[in-house]
C-alpha cells in the first residue's frame, strides 16, 4: 500500500499519552472478539465466559511513552482514514446523492473511555455510534500480524476501513435499525443480525479497497490478498478453532472466514453499495 509521505486526516483524536479507569468496550466492536480470543488462545485461557459481558473495570494510570513505531502507526492510520474520507465522499455523492460526514478516529494506548463504554488493549478496535467515533489501540496491529497471522500494511488498513464501514452504516441509519431489532430478539437471532452487520461492513470495506485502487492508485501487488487473508484469519470459525473450541454457528457474531472473504470480495468486485445488502440476501 502506498501511504508514506501522503497527507493524513484532520479527524484524528490522539489520546495515546493518557490513561485511566475504563469499562470493557461496548457498541460495535468490529474486532473486539478477535483480541479476546487471541489472548485466550496464546495464554491457554478459556475466555468464552467473558465474551458477552457488559464490561469490567480496568484501571490504567501509567505514563505512556510513544516510540517511533507508535508514531509511524499513527501516521499510517491518519493516511488510511483520509483515504476513506475521500472514497466515501465520492460514493455518497455518486451512488446516494448525499453528503458524507466523516468519523473521528480516536487513537489510544492501554485504555480510554467512550460513550459506549471503555476500551483497553483486550477489547480491540470498535466503533461507537453515539459519538460517531472509531477507537483504535495501534498495538492491535501487532496482535493482528504476529498472533493472528494477518500481516501486511493493507491488512492493517482493512481494520481501519472496517471500523469506518460501521460509521457508514450509522450514517445510513442501518446501524440504529439493526440494533433496535436486536434488542427485541433472543441471543441466537441477535447474533445472526450481528453477523449481517459485520459482513456488510466487510462488503463496504471491499468497496473502499476498489475505489482506493481505481481512484487513488494506492494498492500494490499483494494488497488484495493481504486483506482476504485478514478476513480469513478473523472469521468466527477460525478464531474458535484457534482457541481450542469446536465452532458453534449459533454463537457467531462476525461470520465465518469464507463469509467474510466472500463479502469483502463482493464489495471489491462490484463497487456498488446496493450489492452489500446482507439483510436482504437469500444466504450469507
Amino acid at each position: 500500500m502506498k501511504w508514506r509521505g501522503r497527507q493524513g486526516s484532520r479527524n484524528i483524536e490522539d489520546r495515546r499519552r493518557s490513561g485511566g479507569g475504563v469499562r470493557a468496550a461496548g457498541g460495535i466492536g468490529g474486532f473486539g472478539l478477535i483480541a479476546v480470543l487471541a489472548i485466550g488462545y496464546f495464554l491457554g485461557v478459556d475466555v468464552t465466559p467473558f465474551l458477552n459481558l457488559g464490561g469490567s473495570q480496568v484501571t490504567s494510570n501509567r505514563t505512556v511513552e510513544l516510540t517511533p513505531e507508535d508514531e509511524q502507526a499513527a501516521q499510517f492510520v491518519s493516511v488510511t482514514l483520509a483515504d476513506t474520507e475521500t472514497v466515501w465522499a465520492e460514493i455518497f455523492e455518486q451512488q446516494l446523492n448525499a453528503t458524507y460526514r466523516p468519523a473521528t478516529m480516536v487513537l489510544f494506548k492501554g485504555a480510554t473511555q467512550s460513550p459506549c463504554g471503555g476500551a483497553n488493549g483486550a477489547s480491540g478496535p470498535f466503533y461507537c455510534p453515539t459519538d460517531r467515533k472509531a477507537y483504535l489501540d495501534t498495538d492491535f496491529f501487532t496482535t493482528l500480524s504476529r498472533r493472528l497471522g494477518a500481516s501486511g500494511d493493507f491488512a492493517a488498513a482493512y481494520v481501519v476501513a472496517h471500523e469506518i464501514a460501521h460509521h457508514v452504516q450509522n450514517e445510513l441509519g442501518i446501524l440504529a435499525q439493526a440494533n433496535k431489532a436486536r434488542s427485541r430478539m433472543g441471543q441466537a437471532e441477535s447474533n445472526r443480525v450481528s453477523v449481517m452487520i459485520e459482513l456488510q461492513a466487510d462488503c463496504f470495506s471491499g468497496i473502499w479497497a476498489r475505489y482506493a485502487q481505481d481512484r487513488l492508485g494506492t494498492l500494490e501487488r499483494g494488497d488484495f490478498d493481504e486483506a482476504l487473508n485478514a478476513a480469513r484469519q478473523i472469521g468466527d470459525d477460525t478464531l474458535q478453532r484457534n482457541a481450542g473450541q469446536r465452532p458453534n454457528p449459533h454463537s457467531f457474531t462476525h461470520g465465518t472466514s469464507a463469509q467474510r472473504q466472500n463479502w469483502f470480495q463482493r464489495g471489491f468486485e462490484t463497487a456498488d453499495i446496493q450489492q452489500c445488502d446482507t439483510f436482504g440476501a437469500s444466504s450469507l
